[in-house]
C-alpha cells in the first residue's frame, strides 16, 4: 500500500481508485453495523456474495458491507445503487430474500421490489454527521478516501494556519453535540491560546451512556475515519501531537472499526511523524470507557483516562487550561467531529444555511420508546417533535397518540404533546425545561405514568452518582424516596413540595453538569403533569384499560384468539368484552383488532373504590 508523503500522492491515489459509483456497476450495500448484525446480516451478506458469483453477475454487481443507515427497526436493510436510478432501500432482508433480490438484479433493477421502502423513509433528513454511513465500507480505507476523504487534512496542514481552520469552525457556529452546546470553535480557540508550546491533548468523548442513545456507536461503526482525520485537523489547530478516543466497553464492533482504521492510516501515512511532509506529527490511541455514566462528563473522563477514578473536578480551571496531566486538552464528542471535515469542505456559510440562526446544522436523534420506527435520524435544528415523532417516527406501534417525548437522557426533561410543534434547538429545549443532550429520544405513548417515568430516571441518577459532592449523592436519593412515597400510595402534598425545593437545590448546588439537571426529568413533570402527582398525593391511582366498543365489534374472534390471558369473551358474530380484572394490558387486542372496535382508557381508581 502506498504511503503519502506528499497532498499530490493523495490525490493520485484516489485518481487512480476511481469513484465510488463506477459507471455500469450496481453497488449492493448491506448494513453490518451491530443492530444488523443481530438481525442476521451477516448470514444475508454472505448470500449475496455468493448468489452474486453463482448467476455470472460478478462483472457488474459489487456486494459492500456498511455501517447502519439509521433504518433500525427494518434491520437487515439493504440498499441498492443502480446507475441511472434511484437507490432502492429493502427491509427485513433474511437470507430468502437477499436471493430473490440478486435474481432481480439480473433483470437489471428493483424498482417496485415488494421489500423497498421508498424514499419516504429519508424525508426531512440531511445527513451531514451520518453521510457516509451505510455508502461506504468502514473496513476499507479506499472507499474513505474515494469519497474525498483525507483530503481536507492535507488543506489543512499544507495551505492553511491553525488560525485559519479555527476561523472556519467559529464562522459556522457549530455547538458541541455532546450535550452542553458550547460553540466548538471558540472551545478549539481557547485550547490554541493556551500554554502555548506546551504539549497538548484531544480526546474525543465516545463514551455515550445515556439509555436510549445510539449515534456515537453509528458513527464510529459506519465511519471511523471521519473521526480520525477531524481529530488530526483539530490537533493541529490547537498544536497538539496526541490524541486518545474514548469508547465504551460495550461496544466491540465500533472498537474493532476503530483499530482497523487506526493501523490503516498508520500505514499510509495519515497518521505518526511528517503528515504529508508537513512536519506536523500526530498519532491517536484507543481508550476504553470505565462503565460509568459520570465518566461522560469531560473531568471525570480525563481523570478516567489517567488511569483514576472516574470524578468530576470544579471548573474552572476548564480542560483548555489543564485537562489531562495537568496539560491543555481539548475534548468533543464523535458527532461535533463528525461535522468538522463537511464544515471544511463545504464553506461555513453552507453550514449556517442549515438550521436556525442560533443552532445551525443538523442533529442526529436516536428515537427508542413506544415509536414505531426505532433508530436514528438526522434533521436541521429547527424542525419539530411532531415532525420527527410522526413523520419519521411512525407514531406508536399501537396507534395511540404519543403523550410525551423525554429529551437529553437521564438529565434531560418530558415535553408533553401539546409543546411537539416547538421547533427543536438547544436553546427551545431548554426553555421547555429539558434539554439537546447527546439527542437520546424516548417516546411515550398517551396514558404513560409521568412519574414512574421521572422515578425510574431518578433511579438511574442514583445508581450513576460519582458520589464526591454532597447534594448530587444525598439529593437525588431523597428525591427518589419521595417518588416511590408517592407511587406506594404513602404520599402527601408536602413530599410534592420538598420534590421542588430538593429539584432546586441539587441545580444549585452539585458538582458537575451531571448532577445539576440530575432533576430535570421531575422537575419537568412537575411542570407539565402536575395533576398526576396530585393524584398520587390523594391517594388516587391511575390505570390504563382496554374497552371494546360494541356497535364496532363483528365478533370475529381475532382478539380473543390473540389474548394471551384469555380475558376476552364473547360469541362469534356478537360482540365481545374484556374482563378488566383478567387484564394484563398488553396491548395485543389493540394491535390485532382491525375493526377499530378496541380502545384504550385511562381510569382513576379512588381510595374508596379500591378493594
Amino acid at each position: 500500500m502506498t504511503r503519502f508523503t506528499t497532498k499530490e500522492d493523495l490525490l493520485t491515489y484516489r485518481e487512480r481508485l476511481g469513484p465510488l459509483d463506477e459507471p455500469g456497476r450496481i453497488r449492493v450495500m448491506v448494513g453490518m453495523s451491530t443492530c444488523g448484525r443481530a438481525s442476521g446480516a451477516e448470514d444475508a451478506y454472505m448470500i449475496a456474495k455468493n448468489a452474486t458469483k453463482d448467476l455470472g453477475l460478478d462483472d457488474r454487481v459489487d456486494v459492500i458491507k456498511t455501517g447502519c443507515v439509521g433504518l433500525c427497526y427494518s434491520e437487515p436493510t439493504v440498499e441498492v445503487k443502480i446507475p441511472d436510478h434511484d437507490t432502492v432501500t429493502l427491509e427485513c432482508v433474511t437470507p430468502a430474500r437477499m436471493h430473490e433480490i440478486i435474481e432481480s438484479l439480473a433483470d437489471g433493477a428493483v424498482d417496485g421490489h415488494p421489500y423497498a421502502m421508498g424514499m419516504g423513509v429519508y424525508a426531512l433528513q440531511q445527513r451531514i454527521a451520518l453521510r457516509n454511513c451505510g455508502n461506504i465500507d468502514p473496513e476499507n480505507i479506499d472507499c474513505y478516501i474515494r469519497v474525498g476523504g483525507y483530503e481536507q487534512l492535507a488543506v489543512a496542514l499544507l495551505d492553511k494556519s491553525p488560525k485559519e481552520i479555527i476561523g472556519v469552525i467559529k464562522a459556522s457556529g457549530l455547538r458541541g453535540r455532546g450535550g452542553g452546546g458550547f460553540p466548538t470553535g471558540l472551545k478549539w480557540e481557547y485550547a490554541l491560546n493556551a500554554n502555548a508550546g506546551e504539549q497538548k491533548y484531544i480526546v474525543c468523548n465516545a463514551d455515550e451512556g445515556d439509555p436510549g442513545a445510539f449515534m456515537d456507536r453509528s458513527i464510529l461503526e459506519g465511519d471511523p475515519h471521519s473521526i480520525i482525520e477531524a481529530m488530526c485537523i483539530c490537533g493541529y489547530a490547537i498544536g497538539a501531537d496526541r490524541g486518545y478516543i474514548y469508547v465504551r466497553a460495550e461496544y466491540p464492533l465500533a472498537i474493532h472499526h476503530l483499530r482497523r482504521a487506526l493501523d490503516q492510516a498508520r500505514e499510509l501515512g495519515l497518521l505518526g511523524e511528517n503528515i504529508f511532509g508537513s512536519g506536523f506529527d500526530f498519532d491517536l490511541s484507543i481508550r476504553y470507557g470505565a462503565g460509568a455514566f459520570v465518566c461522560g462528563e469531560e473531568t471525570a473522563l480525563i481523570h478516567s483516562i489517567e488511569g483514576l477514578r472516574g470524578e468530576p473536578t470544579v471548573k474552572p480551571p476548564f480542560p483548555a487550561e489543564s485537562g489531562l496531566w495537568g496539560r491543555t486538552t481539548n475534548v468533543n464528542n464523535v458527532e461535533t467531529f463528525a461535522n468538522i471535515v463537511p464544515i471544511l469542505e463545504q464553506g461555513a456559510d453552507w453550514f449556517r444555511s442549515i438550521g436556525t440562526k442560533n443552532s445551525p446544522g443538523t442533529k442526529v436523534f436516536a428515537l427508542a420508546g413506544d415509536i414505531r420506527h426505532v433508530g436514528l435520524v438526522e434533521v436541521p435544528m429547527g424542525t419539530t417533535l411532531r415532525q420527527i415523532v410522526y413523520e419519521l417516527g411512525g407514531g406508536t406501534p399501537s396507534g395511540q397518540p404519543v403523550g410525551a417525548v423525554q429529551t437529553g437522557g437521564p438529565s434531560g426533561g418530558c415535553i408533553p404533546a401539546e409543546l411537539f410543534d416547538t421547533p427543536i434547538d438547544y436553546d427551545s429545549l431548554t426553555e421547555l425545561g429539558s434539554m439537546m443532550g447527546s439527542g437520546g429520544m424516548i417516546v411515550m405513548e398517551e396514558g404513560t405514568s409521568m412519574v414512574g417515568i421521572a422515578r425510574f430516571y431518578m433511579q438511574f441518577m442514583c445508581d450513576e452518582s460519582c458520589g464526591k459532592c454532597t447534594p448530587c449523592r444525598i439529593g437525588t436519593k431523597r428525591m427518589l424516596e419521595l417518588l416511590d412515597r408517592l407511587l406506594e400510595g404513602r404520599g402527601s402534598s408536602e413530599d410534592i413540595e420538598q420534590l421542588k425545593r430538593l429539584g432546586r437545590d441539587i441545580k444549585a448546588g452539585a458538582l458537575c453538569g451531571l448532577g445539576q439537571t440530575a432533576p430535570n426529568p421531575v422537575l419537568s413533570t412537575l411542570r407539565y403533569y402536575p395533576e398526576q402527582y396530585e393524584d398520587l398525593a390523594a391517594g388516587i391511582r391511575t390505570e390504563t384499560v382496554y374497552a371494546i366498543i360494541e356497535e364496532n365489534c363483528v365478533g370475529c374472534t381475532a382478539c380473543a384468539n390473540k389474548c394471551p390471558v384469555s380475558c376476552i369473551e364473547g360469541e362469534t358474530k356478537q360482540p365481545h368484552r374484556i374482563r378488566t380484572e383478567d387484564c394484563i394490558r398488553c396491548g395485543v387486542c389493540l394491535q390485532t383488532c382491525r375493526f377499530n372496535a378496541v380502545e384504550q382508557r385511562t381510569v382513576k381508581i379512588r381510595p374508596a373504590e379500591r378493594s
